[in-house]
Parts: structure tokens; sequence; C-alpha cells
């Protein structure tokens, strides 16, 4: 008998997006245009939109995976589709979803990770570094070369440029090379880097470590990671300060020094 937890599908096969629930709350979500190497199309944009706010209305979500199927992880914006709508006031409200996505998925109490299994470019990168951790395959790349095409890619610079050096990430969007996924952990891009067929194995071993750890505590601390971010050292202390005196007065925090102090397991654990 298997003891692998039970997963529900929440689409079928033949979906721009997949997506599955297991019973202990970590959605899965796979882009499904292998062909058109999973770029970020109007109908995948909403299709990831409508997953996310699924999420976030999920109590028991613990976890998001995003995965792709095929060679490619995300190739970025349709740039077909782009072209054929050459006006001004389109590309505003496309950047504009797009970018309503990427901060819902910071916005989410629970951690995102990024499963990629091979190229990630644009608004694909983006995408990468957008999610709170990410663990790739040997053979993934990475690269925001909008400029190759005349185009700089300023929206996937926002989410680079808080991954990696100043320097680094301007070198990328300047010239529109490509990293390895080795230089992308090296650089703090990614978190992990596996052989792809060990990936599976290597982004549940991180799913696994975060489902022992208690929810609440999960989602303050990161609000707060992003928030202070975000803010001068004074106020990062101030907001970091009121975090932990949240976290510490919750009764998972009481329940976790109490069992520390006991000797024991948690009963948040058990």
């Amino acid at each position: 008998m298997s003891t692998a937890p039970e997963t529900s599908r929440l689409s079928a096969a033949d979906d721009i997006l997949l997506q599955t629930r297991d019973d202990r709350g970590v959605h899965t979500l796979t882009l499904n245009t292998p062909r058109s190497f999973n770029v970020l199309s109007e109908a995948m944009l909403g299709a990831l939109q409508a997953a996310i706010d699924a999420v976030a209305a999920d109590a028991q979500a613990r976890v998001v995976v995003i995965g792709a199927s095929g060679k490619a992880f995300c190739a970025g914006h349709d740039l077909k589709e782009m072209r054929a709508h050459p006006e001004h006031g389109y590309y505003q409200a496309l950047f504009a979803r797009c970018s309503r996505l990427m901060l819902a998925i910071r916005q989410l109490p629970v951690p995102v990770i990024a499963r990629v299994q091979g190229l990630a470019t644009a608004a694909g990168c983006q995408l990468v570094a957008q999610c709170d951790l990410a663990v790739a395959s040997e053979n993934a790349s990475f690269g925001v070369n909008g400029i190759d095409v005349g185009l700089f890619c300023a929206t996937p610079g926002v989410a680079l440029s808080r991954n990696i050096l100043p320097k680094q990430a301007m070198e990328m969007l300047l010239t529109g090379d490509f990293i390895s996924a080795d230089e992308a952990r090296q650089r703090g891009l990614v978190n992990r880097v596996s052989t792809l067929d060990a990936l599976d194995t290597a982004v549940a071993t991180l799913v696994e470590r975060i489902l022992a750890k208690p929810p609440e505590a999960l989602a303050m601390g990161k609000a707060l990671f992003y928030r202070q971010l975000e803010t001068g050292i004074e106020a990062a202390y101030q907001l970091a300060g009121q975090t932990m005196a949240c976290n510490m007065a919750h009764e998972v925090a009481q329940e976790g020094v109490q069992a520390f102090i006991d000797k024991r397991a948690p009963g948040w654990r058990t």
C-alpha cells in the first residue's frame, strides 16, 4: 500500500495550467504549454492568477510549487501575442497584469517554490526570482534577454535585482547573456541545484522541511521578511520586533518554547 499523500486533480491534462493539491495542503501548479516554451500568454497569466488567488483563499494551504512541462520552464511573455497588439494601452495593461501576479505570489502567506527544469528567460526568469525559493536542474539556464529584441527587461529586473547583486543583475539586463544553474545558485537566484532525475526529490525535501514548521510562524515571517527589505534599518528593526512579539505571544511559539524546555517534541509537530 502506498503511503504517499493523496493528491486531488484540479484541472484536466489538456489545460494550459495543471493544478493539484494534496491532503497536506501542498499546491502544485504546472505550466503546460511546452510547444510554446510555457510562455506567459494572456491566457497563462489569467490561469496563474486564478490559481494563486485560489491558494490565498485556501485556509489549509501550506506550500506552493510552480513547475513546468517540457524542456523549458518559461520563455517569458508571448512575443507574437504582443506584436499583434501594437498599442501602448495594451502593453500597459499586460505588464500591469504580470506585476499583479508577481505581487500576489509575494503576498501569499505560504512559501512558493519554483521547480526549474529548463530555460527560464525574461518574465520566466522573473517568475523564478519572485518565488520565495527555487530549485533548479543542472541543465537549467537563466536570462533576461529582452534586450536582444530591443526590449529592456524592466519588470523582470525588479525581481532579479532583489535576488542578486546590482551589477550582476545589470550585466544580465544589458547584455542578455544567460547564466547556468550553478551560476544562478552562486549568485543567489536559486537555492539548490540537482540532476534532472533528482529534481523532484530535491523539491520534495524542501517541502517536507517547510511542512514540519508551524504555518502561523511561517506566514508572519514571510510577510515581515519582504516588508522589512523595502524599509530603512530602523524601521526594519521596529517591524521585526513587532512581528517577533506577536509570534512569541502566539500559541505555536508558546508550545514550541515549552517543548524545548521540557525536552520533548512540540504538539504541532506530532
